[in-house]
């Protein structure tokens, strides 16, 4: 298990589970992505974006390597920050800005691929629990997958979902974002520390250059 230091700093390291198997070839790079948040980050800045946005940065890497894993047909469930596992995944790069630019930045969605993200803090976890019964149940190959940061991870809703889920062998996968951030408070201290990670759930930590929402230039509508 991944664990946290006694000194509350915050974990290290990319964790890919041991049962985990590549499904496709990652043809989008860093640069890529990059790119596309840097997009954003200028079309929101110009006020073409009348909604808030929540960017990556610093985590292309174990992204890219994450997402070897996930299956072009598998559900992918994300948070509020999901602009990079959406065009990962396989939704059009377009129909990602489209969205953005929507406002919908924050609950992007799709059926094909599947897609789901909420705003809403371990929202959609109960969400994809409910998407891997149903799978298991109709006998299909499809996984479920969840991105979720280190705030969510120490929520009891989490622990629910992923007792229930183990405990009959559902197939669905977590994966764990790791910034020590619970919105702008560090999950340390808001926490009093951090649980270990379990074998089984994939996690990786990362630094972001961007603030919790916005770009950190002030846009107001």
């Amino acid at each position: 298990m991944t664990s946290a230091p006694a000194d509350g700093t915050p974990r290290s390291g990319l964790q890919i589970p041991a049962h985990w198997t590549p499904q496709r070839e990652v043809r989008l790079t860093a640069e890529d992505l990059i790119a596309f948040e840097r997009e954003v980050q200028a079309r929101y800045e110009n006020k073409e974006i009348r909604a808030p946005i929540h960017l990556s940065s610093n985590n292309e890497t174990p992204l890219l390597e994450i997402f070897r894993f996930v299956g072009p047909d598998d559900w992918v469930f994300s948070t509020w920050r999901n602009h990079y596992h959406a065009l990962l995944h396989g939704v059009p790069r377009q129909e990602v800005m489209r969205q953005i630019v929507a406002g919908r930045s924050m609950c992007m969605s799709s059926m094909r691929p599947r897609f789901y993200s909420s705003s809403i803090v371990a929202g959609p976890l109960p969400i994809a629990v409910g998407t891997a019964l149903a799978a298991k149940r109709s006998g299909g190959s499809r996984t479920t997958w969840v991105f979720l940061g280190d705030m969510t991870f120490e929520t009891g809703v989490f622990y629910e979902a992923y007792k229930y889920s183990r405990n009959h062998q559902l197939p669905i996968e977590f994966v764990v974002e790791d910034n020590n951030l619970s919105t702008n408070t560090p999950t340390d201290e808001t926490w009093g520390g951090k649980r270990p990670i379990p074998d089984d759930i994939g996690y990786y930590t990362y630094r972001s250059q961007y603030p919790h929402h916005g770009t950190g230039t002030w846009v107001l509508f």
